[in-house]
């Protein structure tokens, strides 16, 4: 079975979305993140850095985030994102809005002939 490489089309506009789910399960940093899309996705998607922090930008800016610093004990800082209640709420909406169109697109893509 071949696998298609989950990039352009198919999953713009749901970076955002998709980042919120994992900042559901506890707060976490960027590199951490794209660790995490490798895993569930068994490798298939990944972000840029670029695409991540601009991502994290947009959704700190409609406060669906928060950034903080965290020092290590070597001394070495790292920026964590935590999602608001602002944020869960956004994402049960990203997760309704998914269901329907889901629904929809089973009618014309699904196995029935």
């Amino acid at each position: 079975m071949a696998f298609m490489n989950l990039t352009g089309d198919i999953l713009r506009g749901y970076t955002g979305p998709i980042i919120l789910s994992i900042l559901e399960k506890g707060n976490n940093y960027g590199y951490q993140i794209n660790i995490e899309l490798a895993k569930k996705s068994a490798g298939l998607f990944s972000l840029t850095e670029a695409t991540m922090y601009t991502c994290f930008k947009r959704l700190e800016k409609e406060a669906l985030i928060r950034s903080f610093w965290v020092s290590s004990e070597h001394s070495h800082r790292r920026k964590y994102y935590s999602i608001t209640s602002a944020g869960i709420e956004k994402l049960n909406e990203y997760r309704k809005t998914w269901e329907n169109a889901k629904n929809t697109l089973e009618v014309f893509l699904g196995d029935e002939k």
